[in-house]
């Protein structure tokens, strides 16, 4: 009878141990596990990467977290560290949408702010840039030829966003050429979701007074499901996720009528 390789057995207990600790944790770092495995970091990196292939975890910078619960939300400083360079890419791709003298939703989010980065490097002048977030109206303040309106309304610690019938308020009497739109699912049958609730609102109004709505996502919000519904997945003109997206996801949407951009 021909016994397991041993060597083989090692990775799949140690990267069933790191599911345990996540489940208990909710977050490990590479340092961590390397220690407490007596392995290298790039070993390490490469159970990380398996299991996040698996759908078992979340990749980030230095580490990795428990699979999302759809109920819950991250801090933005942490979402900062996950798919940093397809982020970045989408930002730019984004930015280069923009003209000059149109008016600008930015939604609050990781992805967003990187639209907000490049928007602010360019020469696409004059912008207005309507938006919830509070990290974009710093990142825009005093920008020249970048006039900023800000929405008001309830602070959320964790997106620094600004949401509420305050926020809705001032959305109705404005009107947009562009919304940018940061979303943490997109789902065939639900569509397109968000954590929060009164984030999820605000985002719905966005839709309705911009002539122009750009979802912009990751691979990884493809097909996840997170707890407040925004509107349907075609209720969006354009995606722009990265080259990992789900093949069988890009096609429906194109098949709907939605562009999709895969930078």
């Amino acid at each position: 009878m021909t016994m397991p390789n041993r060597n083989r057995l090692l990775v799949e207990e140690r990267r069933r141990d790191i599911r345990d600790i996540l489940e208990a944790t909710e977050r490990v770092t590479v340092e961590d596990l390397a220690t407490r495995y007596s392995v290298s970091t790039v070993t390490v990196r490469g159970d990380l990467d398996a299991l996040a292939g698996m759908g078992a975890l979340v990749r980030s910078h230095g580490g990795a977290i428990k699979r999302n619960d759809p109920r819950l939300d991250y801090p933005l400083e942490f979402k900062q560290t996950v798919h940093q360079a397809e982020k970045a890419r989408i930002g730019e791709a984004a930015a280069r949408l923009i003209q000059p003298h149109q008016i600008v939703i930015l939604d609050s989010g990781t992805t967003t702010a990187e639209i907000a980065r490049c928007l602010k490097n360019s020469k696409v002048r004059p912008v207005t840039v309507i938006t919830n977030a509070l990290n974009i109206a710093m990142e825009l303040t005093n920008t020249s030829d970048i006039s900023l309106v800000m929405l008001g309304g309830i602070v959320r610690p964790m997106s620094y966003s600004l949401v509420g019938p305050q926020a809705e308020q001032t959305l109705r009497s404005l009107s947009a050429d562009h919304l940018f739109l940061g979303v943490d699912g997109m789902d065939r049958e639900i569509g397109i979701t968000t954590p929060d609730i009164l984030e999820a609102q605000l985002n719905a109004l966005m839709i309705q007074v911009a002539r122009q709505v750009t979802a912009v996502a990751d691979a990884s919000k493809l097909g996840k499901r997170s707890l407040s519904v925004i509107g349907k997945a075609t209720s969006i003109h354009r995606l722009i996720t990265d080259r990992n997206a789900d093949e069988g996801m890009v096609g429906w949407l194109r098949s709907c009528g939605v562009e999709v951009l895969a930078v």
